[in-house]
């Protein structure tokens, strides 16, 4: 099958990234791509607590795990490392497995704000497709299921823009710049010899 793709997304214990898991399922995933729930814990330099976080970080993406066990036309990969740099391992590990999209939950502290602080242009980073999945305000008359096919999204395109180089605008030549500095002179007839 040619046509697999890999599908990445970011696993955080925010209700966003639950939201935009489930509108991936629903609306991009199909037989047979690969769905890898990516989940980054911060940096520690305590051993103990790096074990913790990494314990912490596979328990949520088995919950992750979980929301997909009612599509049984994906496979489910997990990846659960350690962040060095703000969001740049969720770029390399992307890059590392050749995903085609990367789906996140956009909320107040996603990694792509923080990525954008810090780095002035991100599309450089990413080699695919981004969709950036806001949740919408839950209203009491409308059910989960209904809202996932209706829901807002952002879609952060990153396919590079090229600018053409534009020549520097033409200073317009000005024949005469001040009539007053117009000096007539009159042409003596050439005489005949």
């Amino acid at each position: 099958m040619d046509d697999v793709r890999n599908i990445a997304v970011v696993v955080e214990d925010v209700d966003a990234a639950r939201t935009a898991l489930q509108w991936a399922l629903h609306n991009i995933i199909r037989y047979g791509d690969i769905l890898t729930l990516l989940h980054v814990y911060p940096f520690t330099r305590s051993k103990s607590k790096n074990k913790i976080l990494r314990l912490k970080g596979f328990h949520l993406a088995l919950s992750f795990q979980d929301i997909c066990n009612n599509f049984s036309n994906t496979k489910v990969e997990i990846v659960v490392t350690e962040e060095n740099q703000e969001g740049m391992k969720i770029v390399a590990t992307v890059r590392e497995i050749g995903a085609s999209m990367l789906v996140v939950g956009l909320h107040d502290h996603s990694f792509l704000y923080s990525l954008a602080m810090v780095h002035s242009n991100i599309a450089n980073y990413f080699n695919c497709r981004v969709l950036a999945i806001k949740q919408p305000p839950l209203s009491p008359m409308v059910g989960m299921q209904d809202s996932l096919t209706n829901m807002d999204f952002s879609q952060i395109d990153i396919s590079r823009l090229q600018v053409p180089d534009t020549p520097p605008p033409k200073i317009k030549y000005r024949i005469c710049p001040d009539p007053t500095a117009i000096i007539c002179r009159l042409r003596r007839s050439r005489r005949r010899r």
